[in-house]
């Protein structure tokens, strides 16, 4: 039966295009980051820049060793490199289990997801695509969900503004996704966390100038939502219940 870790580690993962001068999800989540390292230190922390080191796409032998072990009912992880049927299934195996590994031994998963195209970023749709193998967060013996008790942490910006009750609510795709993705894979409703930076573009695009005062405060509320979410107890997954920051 799968435990989970019950001292502090930390899953960083950052899936903007962008350089941290110009990203807004980056210098975020650096600061999530540093304040955790400086609580915890640095051995239970573990980073992945998705942008500058792209995971693979899946690929049709990812899909057919997917059916052959959902054929099978759950696997425990060290059994399915034996379901592998050839080289390709076995190297698409081999890319994928480090990211689940990564998955189930994190107590607290820090994104860093800008909004593209009203949704998430291809870098970071990759690693979802990946990670969610069948029956890889779910307890072989129990059937129990393995991230029940984890954290995570959405550390979202938009160029716009998509906060409820704004006229562009409905082309929110991003929140609604991970939400919905998130819950599924196990993550209890509760442990989701949600940082908002809204207006970010407001400095660059002409059309949006007027909305400089209201990006600047956003900014200010999600660093301080940040710093809040990283400062909470580790070694419970309900520590942080209730805490979602939004920022308008």
């Amino acid at each position: 039966m799968h435990t989970h870790r019950q001292e502090p580690s930390l899953l960083h993962l950052d899936s903007s295009a962008s350089g941290g001068g110009d990203s807004i999800t980056r210098q975020l989540t650096a600061r999530y980051a540093d304040i955790w390292r400086c609580l915890h230190g640095p051995e239970g922390y573990r980073y992945r820049d998705l942008a500058a080191d792209p995971i693979p796409l899946v690929s049709s032998a990812f899909v057919s060793l997917g059916i052959r072990v959902e054929r099978h009912g759950t696997v425990p992880l060290h059994k399915i490199a034996e379901l592998a049927a050839d080289p390709a299934e076995r190297q698409e195996w081999a890319l994928t289990l480090p990211l689940i590994t990564e998955m189930r031994a994190a107590r607290t998963v820090l994104i860093g997801v800008p909004m593209y195209n009203f949704s998430v970023p291809a870098a970071l749709k990759a690693w979802i695509d990946r990670v969610t193998f069948p029956g890889a967060f779910i307890d072989e013996g129990t059937g129990d969900r393995l991230l029940r008790e984890t954290n995570v942490v959405i550390v979202a910006a938009r160029g716009g503004c998509y906060a409820p009750g704004t006229p562009r609510e409905d082309f929110d795709f991003q929140t609604p996704y991970l939400r919905a993705y998130f819950t599924d894979l196990g993550v209890a409703p509760e442990n989701l966390h949600f940082v908002h930076a809204e207006m970010t573009r407001a400095g660059d695009v002409p059309a949006l100038a007027q909305f400089k005062p209201l990006a600047a405060d956003s900014l200010a509320t999600a660093r301080t939502a940040v710093t809040e979410l990283a400062r909470l107890p580790a070694a419970s997954g309900t520590a942080a219940s209730g805490t979602a920051a939004r920022t308008h």
